[in-house]
C-alpha cells in the first residue's frame, strides 16, 4: 500500500477552514464535531511547526557601509536586532 501523499501548507489550510466551517454549521454529531476538533487540532500543531521552521530557514542579506554583507535572521516583526522606526 502506498503511502499517504503528504498535503501542502495551503491543502492543510483549506481543510481545516473546511472542518471548522462543518462544525460551525451544528449539523454533526457530536462524536464527529469531537473527531473533527481532534484532527483539526492535530493538523494545526503540524502547520505551526512548518511555519516555525519556515521562518527559521528566511535571512535577510544586509550591506554595510563599507560593503561588507551579512545575513541576519527575519522575524515577523522585522529583521533581529532593527530598530523601528
Amino acid at each position: 500500500m502506498p503511502g499517504k501523499k503528504k498535503l501542502s501548507f495551503e491543502e492543510q489550510l483549506a481543510q481545516v477552514e473546511s472542518m471548522i466551517g462543518r462544525m460551525e454549521q451544528g449539523s454533526l454529531p457530536l462524536e464527529e464535531t469531537i473527531k473533527a476538533y481532534e484532527q483539526g487540532m492535530e493538523m494545526l500543531n503540524a502547520m505551526e511547526k512548518e511555519l516555525t521552521s519556515a521562518t527559521q530557514r528566511l535571512t535577510v542579506l544586509r550591506q554595510a557601509a563599507d560593503g561588507t554583507e551579512t545575513e541576519e535572521p527575519l522575524t515577523l516583526d522585522g529583521i533581529v536586532g532593527e530598530e523601528k522606526l
